[in-house]
């Protein structure tokens, strides 16, 4: 995972916090959810992320290669 992506899925995280946050602070339930979904996406980009980059060590380590 490089690292612009993993910057961009912690912003879409912290931004999906923050709008929890508000929406919680105001009692603005549609915002709260909204919030709560921003980070569920994130997450979910995060854990798809991952596992290409074990995928790709795995593939590396069986090959030989450690050019990482």
């Amino acid at each position: 995972m490089g690292i612009g992506d993993k910057m961009k899925n912690k912003a879409e995280e912290l931004g999906g916090k923050a709008k929890e946050g508000v929406g919680d602070a105001t009692d603005n339930h549609s915002l709260e959810a909204e919030g709560r979904a921003d980070q569920t996406e994130a997450h979910g980009k995060q854990a798809g992320e991952n596992v290409k980059d074990a995928l790709r060590e795995a593939s590396e380590a069986v090959k030989g290669d450690d050019r990482r």
